[in-house]
Order: structure tokens, then C-alpha cells, then sequence
């Protein structure tokens, strides 16, 4: 479902060709998120899908990557405050660790509302920095173990390349070990 800012897909005909993923110039991720892009000077390759990439399942399949090259930015709230965690996609986080990296008593997953009051963006498709508000964010140390990650880029159907610490950086992020332990 596209919010008002985002552009309407046009319906696919019988006739038309099915489309596929297309490199687009920022200006076709969400207004916000280039935005963020030209203030940082960043030229990424931002593609867009027909299909939605809202989970890092969905996304690593129509990209073709490995789950763990997918960045879940993720919002939760520490004593009430809310915080961004950056976690490669075949990974959860752990709210413990979060809590203890952050200090704080309480850790807990935000709601929708939350979510896109403090990102501006609605969840399937939050990039990991160009939020409406300054966050604190944490980036799970994994995220370093990939040349290239792969993150939304403000939309359910578009995500974008980058090298994980760059990334990291221009999300302010600081680099922590809070992924729950594999199983």
C-alpha cells in the first residue's frame, strides 16, 4: 500500500510485459530518503521491484542474495525512548543485549505507529539512516562480514548497495554485538 508520498504504480495490463527490478536514480526511492542521499552526497543504484521486498526474505530473494546481506533497520524502545537496530537479515535481535548495551532497564520492539512517527517511514520499508527524527542506533557487528549489504530504501519495493561500513557511518550507528545467539 503506498502512503501519499510515494508514486502510484501503474496496474499491469494483459498485455503489458512483466516488469522487472530496475536501477533508478535515488530520486525514485522515497522523497525523504533521497533527500538524505543528496545531503550526504551518496550515488547509490536504487532498485525498485514489482513485487515487495518488505521482508529480508522477500528482498534477498528478488535481489539474489544471501539472507545475512540484508540490513533490518528495526526500532525498538529503551525506557520509552525509541532506538534503531541494524541487524542482517538471518538474524534476531536480542532485546537483552540491546538493554545492556544501551544501559537501559527496559527493551521492547515499537509499535507501527511508533515506527513511522520516529522514521517517517512504515515498517517493510525503513532504511538505515534520512529518519523524520535523530535516533540513536546500534549496528549488529555481522553486518561487517559482507563486502556489499542491502537496505530499503524507504519504500516496500526498493532497496539499495552499500558497502556495510559506510553504512554503518552515515547512519550514526554504533557497532555492537546484540544478536540473539544462534540456535
Amino acid at each position: 500500500m503506498s502512503s501519499p508520498s510515494e508514486t502510484p504504480e501503474t496496474p499491469e495490463t494483459p498485455e503489458a510485459p512483466v516488469p522487472s527490478p530496475t536501477a533508478a536514480p535515488a530520486s525514485h526511492a522515497h522523497p525523504r530518503f533521497a533527500e538524505a542521499l543528496a545531503e550526504l552526497g551518496l550515488q547509490v543504484e536504487v532498485r525498485r521491484f514489482p513485487d515487495a521486498t518488505r521482508t529480508a526474505a522477500e528482498a534477498a530473494a528478488a535481489v539474489g542474495c544471501a539472507l545475512s546481506e540484508i540490513v533490518k533497520s528495526l526500532v525498538f524502545t529503551a525506557d520509552g525512548v525509541p532506538v534503531l537496530v541494524l541487524m542482517d537479515g538471518s538474524s534476531r535481535v536480542d532485546v537483552e543485549l540491546v538493554r545492556r548495551e544501551l544501559g537501559a532497564q527496559k527493551v521492547a520492539r515499537a509499535n507501527a505507529d511508533l515506527v513511522r512517527e520516529t522514521t517517517g517511514y512504515a515498517i517493510g520499508g525503513v532504511p538505515p539512516f534520512g529518519h523524520a527524527t535523530r535516533t540513536r542506533v546500534l549496528a549488529d557487528r555481522r553486518l561487517l562480514d559482507h563486502p556489499v549489504v542491502w537496505a530499503a530504501a524507504g519504500t516496500p519495493h526498493t532497496v539499495f548497495p552499500l558497502d556495510p561500513k559506510t553504512l554503518i557511518a552515515h547512519a550514526g550507528a554504533t557497532v555492537a554485538d546484540v544478536r540473539e545467539p544462534a540456535k
